[in-house]
């Protein structure tokens, strides 16, 4: 049994009132522009569900339970909203401000990302560097008080409505390879500029951006913690990302679920509905029980990252399995839907195409597995029957 307190009850109904209100009727139009209004973030951060666990001094309410996020997701998938993704803002990039940002840096920025004004970015991804962050080339230059950026960055997500970026960036003299500092790169500062709005598969609400660099002075209080250490920093927001993102896939399979188990029930071949034939059933009893069984897991892993005990190889298996296991459902739910399944006017169809990037991002699954397959092999590796 799924366990939420009576305040996240309540924050959940707040919040599906809010998306149904503000975003729901939008969404169409977002996708035409593809981006959605910056208003939205404004409006969001008013009602508060924008970085919730921020301390009230900030103007969050100072609750860092996981399970806020995880009825933002739930709900922005159930509303058909999931291409406006707050989280991104409020769980992915707003904890490296709290986590490695200095007080003054945090009272500089963390109350204009609680209330929407400003809207955070994370710029790691180069054309010639992804999963491997060690092979950026955006690099630093140290002059005194500031340093010198220089560099470039794709695939950026709010990559045009952000007006805080924080950039992955090696420190040019270093021998090592994982030296790199985190910087935040602010709207309007010289030599910043933004590219493309990149024209994607699915997802076409979320602005997805090339961002350029040239000669960007960046004064050294705007860089996160020892400007050394930003490829630990990173590694150490990997386990909440995948979890995240975990939490998202699922929500996705759920409603992909949903949505063909009600076509099958109306749609009508050889003189009967879908859903009464065998092969119907078999296929979406399959699903169902993987969907329970999975969602089990995910929610024990919501409960232990609460608790601090989440592990990175943990984080990796459940990313694998839900990214998988949503591929499936939606493959299915079009298959099943038949040639509507194709069309772009049926809910299934953007699913399915919002739901294939899934097994790249944030690790692709093929990394997911060398990194289970090290822990296997490792010597912290415990029998189950041990």
């Amino acid at each position: 049994m799924r366990h939420f307190t009576d305040e996240q009850v309540s924050f959940r109904s707040s919040f599906r009132r809010f998306l149904e209100r503000e975003v729901a009727p939008n969404m169409e139009s977002y996708r035409h522009d593809g981006i959605v209004d910056r208003e939205v973030y404004r409006k969001a951060g008013e009602n508060g569900f924008l970085l919730i666990w921020a301390d009230e001094d900030f103007g969050g309410v100072g609750d860092s339970d996981f399970r806020y996020e995880q009825i933002i997701m739930e709900e922005v998938a159930r509303a058909d909203c999931g291409e406006w993704f707050p989280t991104l803002h409020s769980r992915m990039v707003g904890p490296y401000l709290k986590r490695f940002g200095s007080p003054e840096q945090q009272k500089r920025f963390l109350p204009k990302c609680v209330s929407g004004e400003s809207i955070l970015a994370i710029a790691m991804t180069e054309p010639d560097a992804g999963s491997d962050l060690s092979g950026i080339r955006s690099t630093i230059d140290d002059k005194g008080d500031h340093f010198l950026l220089n560099g470039s960055k794709i695939y950026i997500s709010n990559g045009i409505n952000a007006d805080l970026v924080i950039v992955a960036a090696k420190l040019g003299d270093a021998d090592d390879r994982h030296s790199m500092a985190l910087l935040c790169v602010e709207r309007g500062m010289e030599g910043f500029r933004r590219g493309r709005n990149l024209e994607k598969m699915g997802l076409v609400a979320q602005d997805t951006a090339e961002l350029f660099f040239d000669n960007v002075k960046v004064p050294k209080e705007n860089v996160l913690g020892d400007p050394t250490k930003g490829f630990h920093y990173l590694m150490q927001g990997l386990v909440e990302e995948r979890l995240i993102g975990s939490v998202s896939y699922m929500c996705n399979a759920h409603r992909a679920f949903d949505l063909t188990r009600n076509y099958v029930m109306d749609r009508k071949a050889f003189g009967k509905r879908i859903a009464d034939m065998q092969n119907t059933q078999f296929k979406l009893a399959e699903l169902h029980a993987q969907l329970q069984a999975v969602q089990c897991y995910l929610d024990n892993c919501v409960a232990k990252h609460n608790a601090g005990e989440l592990s990175p190889p943990e984080a990796a298996a459940l990313k694998l399995v839900t990214s998988e296991l949503e591929w499936r459902v939606v493959d299915e739910g079009v298959q099943l839907h038949g040639g509507a399944g194709y069309m772009r006017e049926f809910e299934i169809c953007r699913r399915f195409t919002d739901a294939r990037i899934n097994r790249i991002l944030a690790g692709s699954s093929e990394i997911m597995k060398l990194i289970i397959g090290r822990d296997i092999f490792s010597e912290n590796y415990k029998p189950f029957l041990a």
